[in-house]
């Protein structure tokens, strides 16, 4: 995803605000009207190159035509014959500006008050007439390679969706304003959800109204932190449109300010990475009180890529306050601390130097995870690792002998066990509902693309700064969920490849561990998948018992048990949630003296296991013993 501006939404000429949105740090903006002083499908051939020439010159680019295409309700001749003359111009404007996706409406308009508002979902008739009179817009754009979005806007989500599976175009979809018709739904979460599911399985492109967001500004407010980790989910690269739509008032706010401010907000909550399936993703996160509520921990985050959903999920958690941020990219820590509101640094020894930080959250590549955190750690402060702990498993031994010489706290951030599934069936195991064990087997199948492994200096995918491909960034989640529950290995073998990525590292790794009891625990693990974004299988069976984890891919999040010849999702040994996440848990263990759950051992375990994995795959995939 990445963010845009309606252009116009400032009240001003656009190509004197151009520099201004380049200044805030965008790379794409939005066209609509006020480009010299024209719609943007008036403008001539000439027009549209200048523009094109100043957009290159400051380095942005186009990400959405914002038509007005069709925004008319049921017109006659002589209004469609305009319609098709506009498309005309938005054709010249897509060629020249190189940008294929466009706003568009559909000639079906009604207020959301007007008691017609929502037929077009309901009348056939309606339905009808409108692809009718629609068709020639429609073949001309399918025809140049437009992609079409449907603002629901003067109809409802229901009227769009109805319309884009009667015209069965996949690329086209729904320009969904979020804010709009926001407010006639239900408070409950999960009428939430069930909307919000159903309208980004069609969105191609999403809209921010500053209704939706500013506090001085009346309307429901839309939780964008929820609907942009479900957009995530769906692996589509949308843009994410400001449209102030400031209204007349005394609020006090000008265009640009309000503008600017809904980009800040967007920017804040803007999630780097998303849950396996729509459903987390767009669920409320609960909240736990913690009896240390006036004595937070107070916790620093190097490293702020996905250390950025580090900074979010800490000031989402009781007791635990963020102080300070920190990475080696000054812009992107001024940008990040600003955003949280804490002191920022592109030094380490900043956040070494200062007593007021208790703990390090470390999440920078993983081959600087050790040495980063043994800085912690002499510098008097606790540290909480992102996995894999490091690139390889003595390393990670080290740290733990120095955290214990040193009295400190040392932990790895594993969060599957913190979300229930991982416990019950760990549970389940040790009470002997499988019986005597088959067999066990985990796939986690992901999409990435060839910029994720070139970005932020190519470090991924390397043995060095990545401990390896597939199996280290992603696959460790399932290895410390297998010895988790089933406990060290005997022995191990591996094979690993390249399918696809020149990387130095897999992206697909399929591995074996024969457990104490003989049996043999498998595991596979590819960044080759073509759909998107994350798809888990998990698979487990005994002579009494099975039992089967989905997590995203087509079936989406369910758990699934078979026991006295039924399945059923009901866990035989339910857990309750207790914690956040790894962090919240760290910081309990800290101010309660509670142990924790998730130890260093676990990150030194699965680093161990692997590093076995990839000597055998070195040895051409021959059995590892593996040292108790």
């Amino acid at each position: 995803m990445h963010i845009s501006v309606f252009t116009d939404e400032l009240a001003r000429e656009v190509t004197e605000l151009l520099p201004t949105f380049a200044a805030w740090g965008l790379k794409y903006v939005d066209f609509r009207s006020r480009v010299y002083g024209r719609a943007i499908e008036d403008l001539s051939v000439e027009q549209l190159r200048s523009l094109r020439a100043q957009l290159d010159t400051l380095g942005l680019r186009t990400g959405v035509i914002q038509s007005s295409l069709c925004k008319i309700h049921l017109p006659d001749r002589e209004g469609m014959a305009r319609e098709e003359k506009k498309l005309e111009g938005i054709l010249r404007a897509a060629d020249i500006l190189d940008c294929r996706l466009v706003r568009s409406f559909n000639y079906w308009q009604h207020d959301q008050n007007d008691p017609r508002c929502g037929e077009l979902a309901m009348r056939p008739d309606a339905l009808a007439q409108v692809l009718d009179m629609f068709d020639p817009i429609a073949r001309r754009a399918q025809a140049e390679g437009l992609i079409l979005g449907f603002e629901n806007c003067g109809q409802t989500p229901d009227e769009v969706i109805t319309l884009l599976e009667a015209l069965n175009v996949p690329e086209w979809g729904m320009a969904w304003d979020v804010s709009n018709m926001f407010e006639l739904l239900p408070q409950a979460q999960g009428d939430c959800i069930t909307y919000f599911t159903k309208a980004l399985k069609y969105a191609n492109m999403l809209h921010v109204k500053c209704r939706g967001v500013l506090p001085e500004i009346e309307g429901k407010k839309v939780p964008w932190d929820r609907v942009l980790r479900g957009a995530l989910t769906t692996g589509r690269d949308l843009p994410v449109s400001i449209e102030t739509h400031l209204p007349a008032g005394n609020h006090g706010l000008t265009h640009e300010e309000a503008t600017r401010r809904c980009c800040a907000h967007i920017e804040k909550v803007m999630p780097q990475s998303a849950p396996s399936d729509m459903a987390t993703a767009l669920t409320v996160k609960e909240y736990f009180p913690r009896p240390y509520h006036d004595d937070p921990v107070r916790m620093a985050v190097v490293g702020l890529g996905m250390g950025k959903n580090r900074c979010a999920q800490l000031t989402e958690t009781d007791g635990i306050k963020l102080v300070a941020v920190c990475d080696t990219n000054a812009e992107k820590a001024k940008k990040v601390g600003e955003q949280f509101g804490v002191r920022y640094t592109d030094t380490l020894g900043d956040i070494l130097d200062d007593p007021s930080i208790e703990a390090v959250y470390v999440v920078t590549p993983t081959g600087t995870h050790c040495a980063i955190a043994e800085q912690c750690l002499l510098a008097g402060k606790h540290a909480l690792l992102t996995k894999p702990m490091d690139v390889d498993y003595r390393r990670c031994l080290a740290l733990k002998a120095l955290a214990e010489q040193r009295g400190l706290m040392m932990a790895c951030d594993f969060d599957l066990h913190f979300r229930g599934a991982l416990k019950e069936l760990r549970l389940a195991v040790e009470a002997g509902y499988f019986g005597k064990l088959k067999s066990v087997h985990t796939t986690l199948n992901i999409k990435r693309t060839e910029d994720y492994f070139r970005e932020n200096g190519g470090w991924r995918g390397t043995y060095a700064l990545d401990g390896g491909g597939a199996l280290s960034n992603q696959g460790i989640h399932e290895i410390d969920r297998i010895l988790s529950i089933f406990g060290m290995p005997r022995r191990v073998r591996c094979h690993t490849t390249r399918q696809t990525f020149d990387i130095e590292a897999e992206d697909y790794g399929v591995g074996e561990m024969e457990l104490a009891d003989g049996v043999i625990a498998r595991i596979s693990s590819t960044t080759s998948y073509p759909a998107s974004p994350w798809y888990t299988r998990v698979e487990v069976y005994g002579d009494r018992g099975a039992y089967l984890l989905t997590s995203g891919g087509p079936e989406g999040e369910h758990v699934y048990w078979w026991h006295d010849g039924k399945w059923t999702e009901t866990a035989p040994y339910p857990v309750k949630k207790e914690w956040n996440q790894a962090a919240d848990n760290f910081a309990n263990a800290l101010r309660t003296g509670e142990p924790l759950i998730v130890t260093a051992d676990n990150g030194i375990r699965s680093r161990y296991v692997l590093d076995m994995m990839y000597q055998s795959a070195r040895e051409g995939g021959v059995w590892v013993e593996t040292v108790p």
